[in-house]
């Protein structure tokens, strides 16, 4: 039988290293799976996504602007230009405007003649107001309804 007295203090005192051996080969596995698994699910159609770009408005005095905001318990505001309306109001509004350009060009109307709707939403907005005001301006018979927004700050008004 064998026994150690004295000697070495070094051999008896327990060992602190970590074996990183296994955790390697744990993250090399799960890599390899990951790489292998990633693409198999991740599948998307295939679709053209438009490219945004930054196009000055050409601000006619006869388009129409819109301001829209939320009010807190549900509400939504609409302004026409300074004035605030109702969905009622917004949708008589707006048949009377293309029945006065109709009157005005008369035959001769070309769809460069029927005025612009420009939106101006709020952040906090939510959908369905914008949405409502888009679907009322379509019904009044506006074929152009267009959204303000600011460019991203340090672009100039440039995407690249």
């Amino acid at each position: 039988m064998a026994m150690s007295v004295g000697g070495d203090s070094a051999a008896e005192s327990p060992m602190s290293d970590i074996n990183t051996t296994p955790l390697v080969d744990v993250m090399l596995v799960l890599l390899i799976i990951f790489l292998i698994a990633i693409p198999v699910v991740i599948q998307s159609v295939p679709v053209d996504l438009p490219k945004v770009e930054f196009e000055p408005t050409t601000t006619k005095p006869e388009n129409i602007n819109l301001a829209i905001r939320g009010e807190g318990a549900g509400e939504c505001e609409v302004y026409w230009n300074q004035t605030r309306v109702n969905s009622e109001e917004l949708l008589q509004r707006g048949v009377a405007n293309l029945e006065g350009v109709v009157a005005r060009f008369g035959d001769a109307l070309t769809p460069e003649d029927i005025p612009e709707v420009h939106i101006r939403g709020d952040v906090d907005t939510p959908y369905r107001c914008i949405g409502g005001a888009v679907y009322t301006m379509q019904s009044a018979g506006f074929v152009k309804v267009g959204f303000i927004s600011e460019p991203p700050a340090g672009t100039g008004g440039r995407r690249f």
